[in-house]
């Protein structure tokens, strides 16, 4: 290593150190409220999504519909799509609620009846 790249890595270490750049960790998502409430019986979670054709073919035409839409955020296009026995659950967090009314408004549109969506997305900070 030459003189000046061994001043300039030094340099670098030394901005970093002082920074407290290297020293720092990302905050992590605190999901414990979301996680005791997947864990009650009863809650439904996308392991419990069924595996018949008619549930399958629901959840895809849904995710479909929401993917279709860019006017929908990142957020809005990872919310849960869980279907059993044609009663479609979505969770997951949106960016606002016009953007809950838009999914909820999807996923009611392709189940063809509104009691048949249940709505567990929240709007994120």
């Amino acid at each position: 290593m030459t003189k000046s790249k061994y001043l300039r890595t030094a340099l670098l270490c030394l901005f970093c150190v002082s920074s407290g750049f290297a020293l720092q960790e990302p905050a992590k998502p605190d999901n414990t409220a979301t996680n005791k409430r997947d864990r009650q019986p009863g809650a439904v979670t996308a392991d419990k999504q069924k595996m018949n054709a008619v549930d399958r073919t629901l959840t895809a035409r849904i995710r479909r519909a929401v993917m279709a839409d860019k006017s929908i955020s990142t957020y809005g296009h990872n919310v849960k799509i869980i279907s059993r026995d044609g009663v479609v659950t979505l969770k997951g967090p949106v960016k606002s609620s016009e953007e809950v009314n838009n999914i909820v408004g999807k996923a009611t549109t392709i189940t063809g009846d509104a009691t048949k969506v249940v709505n567990e997305m929240s709007v994120a900070q």
